[in-house]
């Protein structure tokens, strides 16, 4: 990682890396939210939990019991996905691509705007995808 000074590291911390333009105006705030506070849904068979979703970020997770598919979502026409797994072994059918990706624990796939998706638990145990979507789409 190299050697930093303390007052690098607080600095990067607080108003983000060098590089980028920082804005000691900004308030950067840690933020803690359960499991039992996220917001729970259904696709289909795969249950998600939305953590954060709001202006400045998308981010949950889908979990799917063995042999259960989620539902095609259509897609994000302005956003990318970011799917990484977790736990268990998942194809995500890409439906415009007709492709077809087994995704096995700790990989992921970036999922171009507009490319309708779907998971599917192929494996003998509970999948646990975890996505984020970017830039924020509403």
């Amino acid at each position: 990682m190299g050697n930093y000074t303390t007052a690098q590291v607080l600095r990067t911390l607080k108003y983000g890396p060098p590089d980028l333009p920082s804005n000691p105006e900004l308030e950067q705030k840690i933020v803690l939210l359960r499991k039992r506070d996220s917001r729970n849904f259904l696709e289909g068979d795969e249950h998600c939990r939305a953590y954060f979703d709001d202006k400045k970020v998308i981010f949950g997770t889908s979990k799917l019991a063995p042999g259960k598919r989620g539902d095609v979502d259509p897609g994000h026409p302005n956003s990318y996905e970011v799917f990484y797994v977790a736990k268990g072994t998942v194809i995500c059918r890409f439906e415009k691509s007709k492709l077809f990706m087994e995704l096995e624990e700790e990989d992921a796939v970036l999922i171009p705007p507009g490319e309708p998706h779907q998971l599917i638990n192929v494996s003998e145990k509970e999948a646990l995808v975890v996505w984020s979507q970017f830039p924020v789409q509403k």
